[in-house]
């Protein structure tokens, strides 16, 4: 049964991210004059894009939390399942709480985009190198970037703004660069775990 639960989160979560990573292209595409550097991810969230943007953030979220149900009940597994879960609540809150709601976007964003991080850091328990290593990795550099993003929001005083800022602690690539600097590694990850889940589950279930 165990096996049985992580092959399911396994495939839970690639689904779960691949349909997000695919929502974000195509609203990117839907909205206009859209800028990777200059803009929010959270931009798509409004207008044009929205519809596309909140319901692919609400599946990632909603696919995560069940799958985070599934992860194997194992003492390695624990603290992993519980910040997998406080992620996709996150996520599932950017989804319904856009830019338009100022601090409960801000709160959830933080939620998604932290709990990914440190998600990303503590599943080295569940895996051996070079994975763990690189998952310590992915997730130290969701967190660092996340780091910069929210002292260049607060140097700037943009937190109540809609301007994009400009900030040295954004490293040339603006807001938006600075932010998929905290979102793309933590993808990642998740899709690195998610074979990691499946091809472990079926290496348990292989007769020997």
């Amino acid at each position: 049964m165990a096996s049985r639960n992580g092959r399911i989160a396994g495939i839970l979560f690639l689904v779960a991210s691949a349909q997000f990573i695919l929502g974000l292209v195509v609203a990117e595409a839907l909205y206009p004059d859209y800028n990777v550097a200059d803009n929010y991810i959270s931009d798509l969230g409004v207008g044009p894009s929205s519809m596309v943007f909140n319901s692919s953030a609400f599946l990632f979220g909603g696919l995560s939390l069940i799958g985070a149900y599934f992860l194997p009940r194992t003492v390695d597994f624990r603290s992993l399942t519980v910040l997998l879960a406080l992620m996709a609540i996150g996520a599932m809150g950017v989804g319904i709480f856009t830019s338009a709601f100022t601090t409960l976007h801000g709160v959830v964003s933080l939620m998604a985009f932290g709990f990914g991080g440190l998600s990303a850091i503590v599943s080295f328990k569940t895996s051996k190198l070079p994975l763990s290593g690189i998952s310590v990795l992915l997730g130290a550099i969701t967190l660092g970037a996340l780091v910069l993003f929210a002292v260049g929001l607060v140097t700037t005083g943009s937190l109540t703004s809609s301007e994009p800022p400009t900030s040295e602690f954004f490293l040339g690539i603006g807001p938006g660069g600075m932010e998929r600097m905290i979102v793309y590694p933590a993808f990642i990850w998740l899709i690195l775990f998610s074979g990691h889940l499946i091809t472990l589950s079926e290496k348990q279930e292989t007769p020997k």
